[in-house]
């Protein structure tokens, strides 16, 4: 039995784009500590190509947490938090939940490069919500609330709590009242 958190395979590709954006917008700040690493770069264009139906979703699932490892490769909290939005945005081939995860770690990249500004992840979630399509609000409004699956990304680990945990809520919430 599939996961509510996997979504099917169209509203995956078509989430993937929408992740993908979410990534890009932060992927400045990985690759400023972190030039020669192309790996969340890959992700990001692995993901896109994902969303156009491109490539296909074994062969992802297989390359899903290649981006993830490239967190090693930066120092800042903000360019650790970049490279995983890209490896989250990489495994919505996997599971469409991934999606959020790469807006909750864009949102808290964002957030987190710009202590001067202390609306920075809040203007970004709102970006991101002003980013989605009509499509995109209707795959998310599928998965479960975070925390109350455990069946995959949106379970009661790293992505339910603390500022992942509040970005995903705020985003769900949004989503909620705009039925």
């Amino acid at each position: 039995m599939e996961s509510p958190q996997s979504l099917s395979e169209a509203d995956r590709r078509h989430v993937a784009l929408w992740a993908a954006d979410c990534a890009e917008r932060v992927l400045g700040l990985f690759e400023s500590e972190a030039p020669t690493d192309d790996r969340p770069r890959d992700a990001i264009a692995r993901a896109r190509a994902f969303g156009r139906g491109e490539l296909e979703t074994a062969d992802e699932i297989r390359r899903r947490f290649v981006a993830g490892r490239a967190a090693k490769s930066a120092e800042s909290p903000a360019a650790v938090a970049a490279a995983r939005a890209a490896a989250q945005a990489s495994g919505v081939a996997h599971m469409g939940a991934h999606a959020l995860g790469a807006a909750a770690y864009a949102a808290k990249a964002a957030g987190l490069a710009a202590p001067d500004r202390p609306d920075a992840l809040d203007d970004e979630v709102a970006w991101q919500l002003g980013r989605m399509d009509e499509r995109t609000r209707s795959a998310l409004r599928q998965l479960p609330m975070v925390g109350e699956d455990s069946a995959g990304p949106l379970g009661p680990g790293l992505l339910a709590s603390g500022t992942l945990g509040s970005v995903i809520r705020d985003i769900q919430s949004a989503l909620a009242g705009a039925r």
